[in-house]
């Protein structure tokens, strides 16, 4: 995705309001030695605005500014705080040679007069306050707390190694009290003895930076890496600073937590390669995720599926009504739609390090087929146990009772990944239990929300089973069934939409339609022979697939239900066992016939 948020990803005015300081540096690099703008805050804050938010900066403001810092203030919505003459602004002179750090002189000024009772009354207005470490972790601290009683709504920090060392407790209460928190690899090593060890509270997020190995974001127990971007190395200098403002911008216009975490990493590789703060002060859009060349979207061919889609009135959304689901208006179906929803993945089996089959088994004297086995399966039981979907009863769910569920009419257990299965559905119960959550809740949320659909994804995010999927399948199927029910259960904005659900079937479809063309040899030979790939080989596929649908839902004008829907059904026409009946397709007329391809083979509680 290139520059602004587009098709899934919900933006939003509402501002960033950075609390910790701008400074005038002097940098010694190479053998260059230059004034620079500097400090933690306003690293933060230009990153942030470079990624296309608003920023607000708490700090000393100095008068009149100072050039070097006239950039800056140009880009600021407003820059707050007490007024104080230029000489009394925090100065540090900075050396980086020989790929050494060193602070030459550091002038901390009047930071040290910033006081919490300084702050506006207000803060509601802002969508996530920041709060750098501002030299002391009870100050830190005292202003987040001061934050949270004028009314901020998300609170992230961060801090660095001096703190953790002298004040490791504070620390912990600073994670504590934030919704979201920053460090580097030696900070998250200092604090929690190792890297693996690292964990937040559930519902919070902490994000860690690898340095040349990417970033790595923890929800709860849950833990995701991402891989750096190759950059050469000039002035490292508010590296962090400018991946926790990317990131924080990219949350704050809809993204999920690791692809913000994404998007900010090839911003901070840029910002590396040049001095001091000038990438961020640029007027170009940021960077992009990295492309993975192996596997690119067809232009021409999304063009022309887009144009059949928007004339063909057989792509329409799907009401989720049918035998297999709960009848319209039972009194459990929010309880059974999370519960059932979760567990949307993985309906296969593999041998010989292949993929073998697909889920097809008798339940109730039918023949039924993956996702709707599972919904017809927890649908019985829902018959007999109202209560089985609740969180209490899925957050202490036996591999008894699961197995069950699903047993089949022949009394086999058809599912191939019973214990994630199980894993998903006691996470899932676990995190709603610790959030004091119910359906009815998080949808009542939603509902009293501007923006219904972006705060019911955004509060998914923080539940097991369905926050560790960066392209949030789950969430948005599950997003897609609360709209298109005939209870309209979660109505949607004027200006939202659901982000692309991709799961195997639309992966396959985008494959032999040719609206992706997998370049790389080795891969499409994997591909072909249905044999299970790596988790940057599935990467490439369905992180591709997603924009190639993203794109078509823009250009053909149709809902995302609809065009899911329609390619879903292609599960029928286009099969993973038997030859397409191409004759029954709807785009047999644009579709590039690539027969030959099947969808990435790769265990996944993603889809």
């Amino acid at each position: 995705m290139t520059g602004h948020p587009a098709g899934g990803y919900i933006t939003t005015m509402n501002q960033l309001l950075v609390i910790g300081g701008a400074s005038s540096d002097t940098l010694h690099v190479k053998l260059k030695t230059v004034p620079s703008a500097g400090g933690a805050g306003m690293y933060t804050a230009m990153a942030a605005h470079r990624c296309g938010v608003q920023v607000s900066l708490f700090s000393p403001c100095p008068t009149p500014m100072p050039d070097i810092l006239k950039p800056v203030a140009e880009r600021l919505d407003h820059w707050l705080g007490p007024v104080i003459p230029p000489e009394q602004l925090p100065h540090f002179e900075i050396s980086y040679r020989g790929g050494r750090t060193e602070y030459i002189e550091a002038f901390f000024g009047a930071e040290s007069i910033l006081a919490p009772d300084m702050l506006p009354e207000d803060l509601s207005a802002y969508e996530i306050v920041h709060v750098i470490p501002l030299g002391d972790a009870q100050k830190q601290l005292s202003f987040i707390e001061a934050c949270r009683q004028c009314g901020a709504k998300r609170i992230s920090a961060g801090t660095y190694r001096a703190i953790v060392d002298e004040s490791a407790h504070l620390v912990r209460a600073i994670m504590q009290a934030t919704n979201l928190f920053f460090m580097n690899q030696s900070e998250a090593i200092g604090l929690f003895g190792s890297l693996e060890s690292a964990h937040t509270d559930i519902g919070k997020i902490l994000f860690i930076t690898l340095g040349a190995d990417g970033a790595c974001v923890i929800e709860g127990n849950h833990a995701t890496f991402l891989p750096a971007v190759s950059s050469i190395e000039l002035d490292p200098t508010g590296a962090g600073d400018t991946f926790c403002g990317s990131t924080l911008a990219w949350l704050m216009q809809g993204a999920h937590p690791i692809m913000a975490a994404q998007h900010a990493i090839p911003l901070a590789a840029e910002m590396i390669e040049h001095l001091g703060p000038d990438a961020l002060l640029s007027d170009t859009p940021a960077p992009a995720i990295h492309a993975d060349m192996r596997v690119q979207i067809n232009d021409s061919q999304v063009q022309k599926v887009s144009r059949m889609l928007s004339s063909l009135e057989e792509a329409s959304p799907f009401p989720f009504v049918s035998p297999e689901l709960p009848p319209v208006h039972h009194p459990s179906t929010l309880d059974y739609f999370f519960a059932a929803t979760v567990q949307q993945f993985s309906f296969w089996t593999e041998q010989n390090n292949r993929y073998h089959r697909p889920l097809i088994a008798p339940l109730g004297g039918v023949m039924q087929k993956g996702a709707f086995y599972l919904f017809d399966a927890y649908r019985r039981r829902l018959e007999i146990d109202p209560g089985f979907c609740s969180p209490e009863r899925q957050a202490n769910l036996s591999r008894a009772e699961l197995l069950a569920v699903f047993r089949s009419d022949d009394g086999l257990n058809p599912m191939p990944a019973l214990d994630l299965h199980l894993e998903t559905a006691q996470a899932y119960g676990r995190d709603m239990l610790a959030l004091h959550l119910t359906p009815t809740v998080v949808v009542q949320e939603a509902r009293a929300s501007s923006h219904p659909l972006r705060t019911f994804i955004e509060r998914l995010d923080q539940i097991g089973g369905y926050k560790e999927d960066p392209l949030r399948k789950k969430s948005g199927l599950l997003a897609l069934i609360l709209h298109q029910r005939p209870e309209s259960f979660l109505p949607f904005a004027k200006d939202e939409q659901v982000e692309p659900v991709i799961d195997y079937h639309l992966m396959r479809s985008c494959l032999r339609v040719g609206l992706i063309e997998v370049i790389d040899d080795e891969l499409k030979g994997k591909l072909i022979h249905r044999q299970v790939i790596s988790p940057d080989q599935e990467w490439a596929v369905r992180y591709a697939a997603y924009r190639a649908i993203e794109q078509v839902i823009a250009a053909s004008g149709k809902t995302t239900g609809a065009v899911d829907w329609l390619f879903f059904g292609a599960r029928t026409r286009c099969p993973e066992m038997s030859a397409p009946e191409c004759r029954l397709c709807q785009i047999d007329s644009v579709c590039a016939h690539h027969r030959e391809l099947f969808q990435p083979v790769r265990r996944t509680t993603f889809y």
